[in-house]
């Protein structure tokens, strides 16, 4: 356990950021080498794995439920020196892990063909994304009791075994992406089958090396068998906190939906091309979220210690590292995002739309940045549902226009990316406003219950 409210909040925040943001490197390595093997296999193909990849958000969705609430009640805990309460929540948040992976798996293999179909009009990218996503869905469930044990290391503000695990699953997966999506070596070419295998077996890897660890070394967060029976009583506490923030991340999941829905008259070729910028500017994000995954156990230590000073420090300097970061690589998507692009495809449409989306999308990257450090604030705190307000917003102003853009004579598909823009912006403005009244309501609060006691 490290003890995050002693020392300088900025150094906490770049301490845990940087394993945290090497571990997302690596994975935004992986998703590139992964980009680039399918998006051999043609628009279709690509589009296929884009469209599946919209079910993610609704996975994450689900596993922000656990990470999010075991950051949140797990982290105030250590700040209160309770470490058996800090072990409770761990062991709950595991059982719940197991519960919603096998829910996972039996409504994913169930409704999946019917969810693509209702975003892709193209028979060949329909076949692609299903074939897709009934190979992933196992390392879908299997991201559950992931992010369970992870979540509960980083509230103790532990941050590398995580790291070290991700790498090492990355480098495994980038090894078998190859093989088995192109046939390399010994291999057979399953093309996007063989993606998704590669993903199953790496996130199946990933979650024995993690158990190792747990069962092997770590002392603060541990198994408990005599706490696996179910408290109804965490469990309405775990999900107060963490539903707001998976209901972010679903709301995440509808904006992307609506976004291939927008644009599936284009055909294949505009879905490809927004399949390829959308990931590479996920991979941008990755620093900035980061930083954002560090700041919100420092400041649930902080809060859970009634140090407030240092929760508003926390979340200011937090806001202000995502802007540097965001800001570099705003004026970078600015200066020829076709070279990236050209990486992945020499399809000259789909880099003009791949690389036309991240120079525009980029002038809404230092708002996101304030989002993303917003939400680990709220997480901190204890109280995500201001943070899903601020997405269900970005909603309300981007889904009207573009729906009644869509019917114009004249729509074009940049039409949706200066939607965004401008949606991400009111988005940003919220979610700093929303600190501010959350800051208002329960630090005032709690320094006057803590005056007063």
């Amino acid at each position: 356990m490290k003890d995050l409210t002693q020392g300088s909040t900025t150094k906490h925040i770049i301490t845990m950021a940087i394993p945290i943001a090497a571990g997302m490197i690596f994975q935004m390595l992986y998703l590139l080498v992964d980009l680039y093997f399918v998006a051999a296999l043609g628009e279709q193909s690509m589009a296929g794995v884009g469209t599946a990849g919209t079910l993610l958000f609704m996975i994450m969705a689900i596993t922000q439920v656990l990470g999010v609430s075991a950051v949140a009640l797990i982290s105030q805990a250590v700040g209160r020196k309770e470490k058996s309460n800090a072990n409770l929540v761990f062991n709950q948040s595991f059982i719940l892990s197991l519960i919603f992976g096998v829910v996972t798996l039996l409504f994913g293999y169930l409704l999946a063909g019917a969810y693509l179909s209702s975003i892709t009009n193209d028979p060949g990218v329909l076949n692609e994304g299903i074939i897709f996503l009934y190979y992933f869905l196992p390392g879908m469930a299997l991201q559950f009791p992931m992010t369970a044990m992870g979540s509960s290391l980083r509230a103790t503000g532990i941050v590398t075994p995580t790291m070290v695990v991700q790498i090492f699953t990355v480098v495994l997966n980038t090894i078998l992406a190859p093989i088995l999506i192109a046939g390399w070596g010994p291999g057979p070419a399953l093309g996007v089958m063989g993606a998704a295998l590669a993903s199953t077996i790496s996130i199946f890897v990933g979650l024995a090396l993690i158990t190792a660890y747990f069962m092997k070394l770590e002392n603060y967060v541990e198994f408990n068998s005599a706490q696996w029976k179910p408290r109804f009583d965490v469990w309405w506490k775990m999900l107060d906190i963490g539903m707001p923030a998976g209901g972010e991340m679903l709301l995440m999941f509808v904006y992307f939906s609506i976004v291939y829905w927008l644009i599936q008259d284009f055909g294949a070729t505009a879905q490809a091309g927004f399949s390829i910028g959308g990931r590479i500017m996920q991979s941008i994000f990755m620093p900035t979220m980061a930083i954002a995954f560090a700041v919100g156990p420092i400041v649930g230590q902080n809060f859970g210690a009634g140090l407030h000073d240092r929760v508003r420090e926390s979340c200011y300097r937090g806001m202000f590292l995502c802007s540097i970061v965001m800001v570099a690589t705003t004026v970078l998507m600015q200066w020829q995002p076709q070279v990236l692009v050209a990486i992945f495809t020499d399809d000259p449409e789909v880099m003009a739309i791949s690389a036309t989306f991240l120079q525009l999308i980029a002038w809404n990257f230092v708002a996101q940045g304030v989002v993303f450090t917003a939400s680990g604030v709220f997480q901190g705190l204890g109280n995500t549902r201001p943070a899903m307000l601020s997405s269900g917003i970005r909603l309300l102003v981007f889904v009207p226009i573009a729906v009644y853009i869509k019917y114009q004579p004249e729509f074009a598909i940049n039409q949706v990316w200066y939607i965004s823009i401008f949606a991400v912006t009111v988005q940003g403005l919220a979610s700093y406003f929303l600190v501010q009244r959350e800051f208002k309501l329960k630090l005032t609060s709690e320094t006057s219950a803590t005056a007063a006691a």
